[in-house]
């Protein structure tokens, strides 16, 4: 208690205190013992689902892995994101949520947090690069071609060494990672912009080049996907049949990736809301009940992936069968990923509706 009464000088001088310095036990659940059980059996639930259906997406993936296109390439990395909020992440909350308490510590607690953020950042930061690949492919058709696996290799290392940076930049003394108000989970200390400036500073660089910067770069993308799609049949018809069928092929993991990226930001947009407020609002006025609702929403998000996938995938299969044989389904396992099907019928699917 007293190493972090020593992180937190700034906050003793400026005179605000934070809710983790305010009781002797920041651990202690500020929640009824009934509404901490009940978010145990939810996490525990998300949990499960999240890692066999993540666990699934990747193994199916490694199966084809010299297959994978670029854009199949970045969505096995969310995947492999999501998994491992939901793998090193969750038992802690789980365990904590059923013990009443934060069971590991103020190391468990910067651990906790550090994860929660290194994989959420590298998810954000992937659906990022997505939008990206899917703009080119359906804005820039002859740019677009050039992007090949060796490109998405490159951008992963990328995506991992950005998340890494802005994950590990509050054990720098620039930041910290703190207990929720509720007391049984963990965080970045978003009340550090109660602090001081820098505190301010610190805050304020997290929401633009993780949460902002990110979501602008994706709202764009999409939007000019759409506005281009109104214009695409008529240019898409001067090109082959097999540039034509490409085209579509891309229709459709545009359509995947712009539900998983909505899905995700319908996760953690309260959160973040409820974050800045913490931040730059009125010291401790949200209610602590209030606060735990976001929380355990932006939990649920490594869980849409792949029930967005099956969903869309299965609408296409249905949309395809009335014109092509069956296929095994032991020989073209559907993961999110999008298997690039080659036949040499024609595809009958929609572009974007």
């Amino acid at each position: 208690m007293s190493g972090m009464a020593s992180d937190h000088n700034n906050s003793s001088r400026e005179g605000y205190i934070p809710h983790y310095l305010q009781r002797e036990d920041p651990f202690a659940s500020k929640l009824s013992r009934e509404a901490d059980i009940i978010a145990g059996f939810y996490l525990t639930i998300i949990g499960i689902l999240s890692t066999l259906g993540n666990g699934y997406v990747i193994f199916m993936s490694s199966k084809r892995k010299k297959k994978l296109r670029p854009a199949e390439i970045m969505t096995v990395n969310l995947a492999v994101c999501d998994l491992g909020i939901s793998v090193v992440g969750k038992p802690f909350s789980i365990i904590s949520f059923f013990s009443h308490r934060w069971m590991f510590g103020w190391i468990g607690c910067r651990w906790y947090g550090w994860a929660g953020f290194f994989f959420g950042c590298g998810s954000l930061i992937t659906m990022t690069a997505v939008s990206l690949d899917r703009y080119l492919k359906i804005c820039h058709l002859s740019y677009g071609t050039w992007l090949k696996r060796h490109h998405a290799f490159i951008c992963l290392a990328i995506i991992w060494a950005y998340a890494m940076f802005w994950a590990t930049v509050p054990f720098a003394g620039v930041g910290s990672y703190a207990p929720e108000p509720f007391g049984t989970s963990c965080t970045l200390d978003w009340w550090l912009a109660q602090a001081s400036v820098a505190g301010q500073v610190f805050v304020l660089s997290i929401l633009f080049f993780c949460l902002l910067l990110p979501t602008a770069v994706i709202v764009f993308s999409y939007v000019k996907i759409i506005l281009k799609v109104k214009s695409s049949t008529k240019e898409v018809a001067h090109y082959d049949t097999r540039i034509q069928n490409s085209h579509i092929l891309e229709m459709k993991l545009t359509k995947v990736a712009m539900l998983i990226c909505a899905g995700f930001l319908i996760a953690w947009i309260p959160y973040a809301v409820v974050s800045v407020w913490s931040a730059f609002g009125r010291p401790d006025s949200v209610p602590i009940p209030f606060s735990v609702v976001p929380t355990l929403l932006a939990k649920s998000a490594a869980m849409y992936n792949p029930i967005i996938y099956q969903v869309i995938d299965c609408k296409f299969a249905c949309c395809r069968s009335g014109g092509l044989k069956a296929k095994s389904s032991s020989k073209k396992s559907r993961t999110y990923t999008i298997s690039a099907h080659r036949d040499s019928t024609a595809m009958d699917e929609t572009q974007l509706e």
